[in-house]
């Protein structure tokens, strides 16, 4: 009955104050049009012609207003000639019989006065010439009030902005600038990312979950006088997921979520990145409960006093001493979480790491050969694949590579498929993608000399030997000399992922670097500059060894890393001089040893590398099949299949 009752609501017009500019403006026009006598508009005439009436004796007066303009008064007779009624205007604006009936503009005053004088006498006229002056006070009125309008008009406006009455858009920026430049994600603006759509990452995906039933179910959490966390931190290589997994949050909380990055907070005024700390915060209070999620938190999170020179006045420091504040401060508010996300953990201040601030920090690493395989399930569904697509085999063959890796990867098979003209992805498709990631894209027409490819022949060759007959090198996939990106030549390796690394595995790893170097030295008794890339990698490698991992003899157990990340901006090294010249000759031995041992190792199988580089010449390409062909199955394959089986046991026994 209430609702039959309720009377239907009229929508009225809002008040506004343009109303009032709108009705001030309608005045002053209407004024102009029919203010000061001129509802009347006599007829336009020329000069000529008035002289031709004033012969004929038809002009009773002329009044000459402001030395510019003529009007011409009729006598009585003359107003019924039918010149002039024919002349007369056909509307409501014509004249009445005391009006002007005709008006023209004259150009030089004593001429137009001497031509009238010299008529009237000639003519013995008796028409009368009235000078006047005519002024419009609200016209006059208006141009020197409207100035005063514009100026008052113009600063009315800038204040609606810098009071935010003129919401976000374009043209309020420069008085926004303090302003937050959150996006706001709510019921109205759907997140169709949900925890379904990110593979892998089962324990960071635990956790971010429960931070969604915290928002969702607060009581079954704070009846046991639990307090809901304030923080979490996600942290992990860059491609693992951290964004994802904040908009798999987004999508599934089902509260406000507003999402920025580190770098919106930073700007070249003073003051603005603390303020918009403050409306951020602001923002999500007045929502609350809510989500905050920051990217690249690093970019305002940085050490304090460590990270640059510019003096005490630092903008970043002011905004992450105002975002400290909010986090953890007196007026703080509980039901606002902050997720942040960052690949730079170590560079973090301290205090904003701690308990209190963000309670969590998960930890987003890269994916496992299972967690890869999810991975691709999930890349590959909007794809049209082949049946030869195994993501088993896949993802065995992509080991280091992150999510956005493999997503690339999927992306590129598609790409590939499409070139080629086929009607769905297939396995090699796929394995032409990893070669374009890995090794970059093919440059079949580079032009090479004979010498210079048999050099690169011989090189790759040098790779496949030592590796092949080293137990702890990662066993070999496939080599090419067709020039990818940078290279000339190219060996593909799978290698075993280790949790813990021990010297003998890192020592074969570099001797089988060295390989294509002592295979130069062996055939051709000369080296060159085709080795950079590998010389590269094992000094980064024996300087591990000896500097971090402590893996060297004669410098002991100590490391020299720090992971805090503070020695970065300091100008001395942790260790003596005389320490840095015996960290510098262990380098050098490492690598030589490895060398000479390469050297042996190809010395002894001289006629299977010469075998292995004309059948590379030949074919371009090589794979597995072709080493077992000529050097027969690996000498430690039973060690290493037997070390592989017993790692597979201890995974699904995890599981």
């Amino acid at each position: 009955m209430a609702e039959q009752n309720k009377k239907p609501e009229i929508n009225k017009p809002k008040f506004s104050a343009y109303w009032i500019y709108a009705l001030v403006i309608l005045i002053f026009f209407g004024i102009q049009l029919f203010g000061g006598g001129s509802w009347n508009q006599p007829a336009k005439t020329t000069q000529s012609e008035f002289e031709n009436y004033l012969k004929n004796g038809d002009v009773e007066k002329v009044e000459v207003i402001n030395k510019k303009v003529a009007k011409v008064f009729l006598t009585k007779e003359a107003r019924d000639k039918e010149i002039h009624t024919k002349n007369k205007p056909k509307n409501f604006m014509a004249p009445g019989t005391n009006d002007p009936a005709y008006e023209f503009e004259f150009g030089d005053l004593q001429n137009f006065e001497n031509n009238f004088n010299k008529i009237k006498n000639e003519h013995n006229l008796k028409t009368n010439l009235v000078w006047k002056t005519d002024t419009n006070l609200w016209g006059d009125l208006l141009v020197s009030l409207l100035p005063f309008i514009i100026l008052i008009g113009v600063w009315i406006f800038i204040m609606r902005r810098m009071s935010g009455g003129a919401g976000g858009g374009p043209g309020g920026q420069l008085f926004n600038i303090g302003k937050s430049k959150a996006k706001l994600f709510d019921q109205n603006t759907k997140v169709k990312t949900t925890f379904k759509d990110v593979a892998g990452l089962e324990g960071a995906k635990e956790e971010v979950q429960e931070i969604v039933d915290f928002l969702k179910n607060p009581d079954k959490y704070t009846a046991l006088g639990g307090k809901i966390p304030k923080g979490a931190l996600l942290i992990g290589p860059p491609g693992t997921g951290k964004t994802l997994l904040a908009k798999a949050v987004a999508g599934e909380a089902k509260v406000p979520f507003f999402s920025l990055s580190g770098s919106d907070f930073v700007e070249m005024f003073v003051g603005v990145g603390a303020s918009r700390v403050r409306d951020l915060f602001k923002q999500a209070k007045e929502k609350s409960p809510s989500i905050i999620f920051i990217d690249e938190i690093d970019a305002i999170g940085r050490a304090r006093g460590k990270n640059n020179f510019s003096g005490s006045n630092d903008e970043r420091e002011n905004t992450l001493n105002q975002l400290l504040t909010e986090m953890d401060g007196f007026g703080t508010n509980t039901n606002v979480i902050v997720l942040a996300a960052t690949n730079r953990a170590d560079v973090l201040d301290k205090a904003l790491m701690r308990a209190g601030r963000f309670d969590r920090q998960i930890f987003v690493d890269l994916p496992d050969v299972r967690e890869r395989k999810e991975i691709f399930d999930v890349h590959i569904k909007p794809l049209k694949i082949d049946a030869s697509v195994d993501t088993d085999f896949f993802a065995k063959q992509t080991p280091g590579f992150s999510g956005a890796d493999i997503a690339n990867v999927c992306n590129e098979a598609a790409l590939i498929a499409a070139r080629k003209g086929k009607k769905s992805v297939d396995r090699q498709d796929f394995l032409d993608a990893v070669d374009r990631i890995v090794g970059g894209l093919e440059k079949k027409n580079k032009i090479i000399t004979p010498e210079e490819k048999k050099a690169v022949a011989f090189h790759e060759a040098g790779h496949a030997t030592v590796s092949w007959m080293l137990e702890h090198a990662a066993p070999l996939v496939k080599v090419t000399i067709v020039p990818r990106g940078q290279s000339l030549g190219a060996a593909w390796y799978l290698p075993e992922e280790r949790l813990i690394v021990r010297p003998e595995q890192m020592l074969d790893e570099m001797c089988a670097t060295m390989g294509g170097r002592a295979a130069e030295k062996v055939i051709f008794n000369q080296i060159s500059t085709g080795a950079l890339s590998d010389l590269e990698k094992v000094t980064k490698q024996a300087r591990a060894m000896v500097t971090i991992y402590g893996l060297n003899e004669k410098l002991g157990n100590i490391t020299y890393y720090d992971s805090s990340g503070q020695t970065e901006y300091g100008f001395t090294k942790p260790y003596s001089e005389k320490t840095a010249e015996l960290i510098d000759n262990e380098i050098s031995k490492m690598i030589e040893e490895q060398y000479l041992r390469a050297i042996a190792i190809l010395e002894k199988h001289k006629e299977e590398l010469t075998q292995l580089a004309n059948v590379l010449l030949e074919k371009e390409v090589i794979f597995k099949d072709d080493l077992v062909k000529i050097f027969g199955e690996r000498p430690f394959q039973k060690d290493i299949e037997e070390r592989k089986n017993k790692t597979q046991e201890s995974t699904l026994e995890e599981e």
